[in-house]
């Protein structure tokens, strides 16, 4: 049994039981992977996968109880690597963050900032997606850490943290009708409605509150980030329905600001570490700069727990 037959099993599946492209991703011809894992059939002395002639179409009974122990001995042997180079390089390396464009544009740069600061060695890369593809790119060990406010908290394989709290505001142009009454949800409805996509930064709370109240909102255009909404409402096309911190008085001249918390409740932002993971010194560090109050010691004791992590508080 090898390494590599354990990579040629979980990329198969990862990659819908094609062997071209797993042999693509692990650098090898498909011949090569379908050998490797005949080999470790034969060795198991079980079937992993269901064949159709010469194609794979899926795990088998016995594969589908192997796949996550292949996964984690992968895992560990990753995690064996990166415990060495702890102690050979503990000032460098490269940390990978995942975040929604919110939190990326909005929450994160202070946090970035003291890091590269404190770790000018560590290469930061960081990729933006939804949260259920930044869960994703955690399972995948593609990210080390992920930052957002919905998905994170759903899957077992993952350590989701709470981090801060926050409330949506209603964004209009100056001199707008909605500045001079008090705002709730039946004054929303009378005008189009500018906000998140499904899925993105408190939308789901922003449906919610209009269905308890059996009212239809008027939902125009929605967009993935702050930027574009605060934009399109600028040029006229509706009102807006943003996270508070993506008001920015100084930069939004053209914008006001009205507080929406107590329409859309108090959303809370997680961030999210795969569970089994090796974390370096460097990665705590990081998550203690964006979220003080998650120290080392707390991520640890997460970690090592089998309760849900949203039991612990901020």
């Amino acid at each position: 049994m090898n390494f590599q037959q354990l990579r040629s099993v979980r990329e198969a599946v990862r990659c819908g039981f094609n062997l071209t492209e797993v042999a693509h991703t692990l650098h090898t011809s498909q011949p090569g992977v379908s050998r490797q894992i005949r080999e470790l059939e034969e060795e198991l002395g079980i079937e992993l996968f269901v064949r159709a002639g010469k194609r794979l179409t899926g795990l088998t009974e016995p594969g589908g109880h192997v796949l996550p122990i292949i996964e984690r001995m992968l895992m560990e042997s990753s995690n064996l690597k990166h415990a060495g180079q702890e102690f050979v390089a503990q000032q460098s390396g490269l940390l990978s963050v995942a975040a929604t464009h919110s939190q990326a544009r909005y929450a994160m740069p202070v946090a970035v900032q003291e890091f590269r600061a404190q770790f000018p060695n560590v290469k930061l890369h960081l990729h933006q997606g939804s949260p259920k593809q930044i869960a994703q790119m955690l399972l995948d060990g593609e990210a080390d850490v992920g930052i957002a406010t919905e998905a994170l908290g759903d899957y077992p394989q993952l350590v989701a943290l709470p981090c801060y709290r926050w409330t949506h505001s209603v964004i209009v142009p100056p001199r707008h009708p909605l500045l001079d009454a008090p705002l709730t949800l039946e004054a929303l409805t009378q005008y189009p409605l500018i906000t998140y996509d499904t899925g993105f930064t408190g939308r789901s709370r922003i449906d919610e509150a209009f269905e308890q109240r059996d009212l239809q909102p008027n939902i125009v255009l929605a967009a993935m980030d702050a930027d574009v909404i605060k934009t399109y409402v600028q040029l006229g096309l509706g009102v807006g329905i943003v996270a508070g911190v993506a008001y920015e008085a100084e930069r939004d001249t053209q914008l006001r600001a009205l507080d929406a918390g107590r329409l859309f409740g108090i959303n809370l932002t997680k961030l999210a570490v795969r569970r089994g993971n090796y974390l370096r010194k460097y990665v705590y560090a990081f998550i203690e700069s964006f979220a003080p109050t998650l120290t080392r010691a707390i991520v640890e004791k997460a970690l090592g727990d089998e309760v849900k992590a949203s039991h612990y508080e901020i």
